[in-house]
């Protein structure tokens, strides 16, 4: 069948019609168990009744006006996200990307206004970050990259959690005006720093001695998906910037970049803006999202169903080779590259043979990003499902 839409994805020959909880459900009500949630977006399961209540609602009530006005809602989201996130300011944009853009912005004007003419952040290696020019510069993946004319003298990169090259760049350039990283990553394979988070309370000291930003994209680490409701806060640090989205709105498209501290002085009247940033619809459901996450307990369900999954995972295939990294709910099931597996057909496999949605990242590790409201049993499941699909491509 032809299409009228540009092939910028090659799409899986799938279409769902429906969504309820942790289940998607094709024309023929066949339901298939979502262990991806639309790429670490609909933290709180498909429809939630509470959030498409508040999305009904507020679309009944008021959809957007700009931020020329003042916006209630935005007001009452900004408040309650920045408690949660323990920051101090927000800007609302409508993506990961843009958020992500506000942030390389931010570093920019910092500094420029500190006398810099080239100013340049460090970023990690195989990072992503966004698909804008800028946020694309920063990201490291080739793919997303190749042909754009990319702003490659912009970004020094350094290999994920060494704090040794973090400082010789630093030590190398005087041009350095931040550093960008994701508390894990997500996109190459769930990939975790060597030791940890401690990782980011060496990036904070760094950043404190030679007065730099710190930017911690939580993009898809952020809303509790890691069983804190950042990532960063199973450290003691508090970064300069904060960006996130993905969970922020469940499915809703809504973006934030948060500061503190020396941050929150960087923009002023006329440095950014956004015509659908922040409409009370998106904040509507941004608020709603933070309460829905606070009064059903997510985050700790989350880390019991994530011990739990683990723990069936690695005491089945574990003799096998097969480990898993990750925090919460957002997991790498890690294969081994020795067993001749065909790892582009294993997301096809899971898909057709056993119902399960999952997709393979950084090359062979299975991402596991289900809801963080799944119930004990459906966690099962899904380990189950996969051990089925992975026992099936060992052998």
């Amino acid at each position: 069948m032809s299409s009228y839409l540009l092939p910028t994805y090659k799409r899986q020959p799938i279409s769902f019609v429906k969504g309820q909880g942790s289940y998607l459900y094709t024309a023929d009500a066949t339901p298939y168990l979502d262990a991806l949630t639309g790429i670490a977006v609909c933290g709180l399961g498909h429809c939630h009744p509470r959030v498409t209540a508040a999305i009904a609602d507020q679309a009944a009530t008021l959809v957007h006006t700009s931020n020329l006005f003042g916006i209630d809602w935005q007001e009452r989201a900004g408040e309650k996200l920045c408690q949660v996130a323990g920051m101090d300011k927000v800007f609302f944009a409508n993506s990961g990307a843009e958020a992500n853009e506000a942030a390389l912005k931010m570093a920019r004007l910092f500094a420029s206004n500190r006398g810099q003419t080239q100013a340049k952040v460090i970023v990690m290696e195989k990072s992503f970050h966004g698909r804008t020019l800028l946020t694309v510069s920063a990201t490291a993946n080739p793919m997303a990259r190749a042909g754009f004319f990319t702003l490659d003298d912009d970004f020094i990169r350094v290999p994920f959690g060494d704090i040794e090259a973090i400082s010789q760049a630093i030590a190398d350039n005087d041009n350095v005006c931040a550093v960008m990283l994701e508390p894990i990553q997500g996109e190459s394979g769930v990939n975790t720093a060597a030791n940890g988070f401690d990782f980011l309370t060496q990036v904070r000291k760094v950043c404190d001695d030679h007065d730099l930003l710190m930017i911690l994209d939580e993009v898809q680490t952020g809303n509790g998906r890691t069983g804190r409701y950042f990532a960063y806060q199973y450290s003691s640090i508090k970064p300069d910037i904060l960006t996130t989205a993905k969970g922020l709105g469940n499915g809703f498209p809504v973006g934030a970049c948060m500061t503190s501290a020396k941050a929150n002085d960087i923009f002023s009247y006329g440095s950014h803006g956004s015509t659908y940033g922040g409409t009370p619809l998106a904040c509507r459901v941004v608020s709603e999202v933070i309460d829905v996450i606070d009064d059903e307990n997510m985050m700790s369900n989350t880390l019991s169903n994530s011990a739990a999954l683990i723990e069936q995972i690695t005491s089945e295939l574990g003799s096998q080779g097969v480990t898993v990294r990750g925090k919460g709910m957002m997991l790498g099931v890690v294969m081994p590259q020795d067993r001749g597996i065909a790892f582009d057909s294993l997301v096809d496999k899971a898909r057709d043979n056993h119902h399960l949605i999952i997709n393979v990242a950084g090359g062979n590790a299975i991402r596991l990003l289900p809801p963080l409201n799944m119930s004990a049993d459906e966690t099962a499941q899904i380990g189950e499902r996969l051990i089925h699909l992975i026992q099936s491509a060992l052998y």
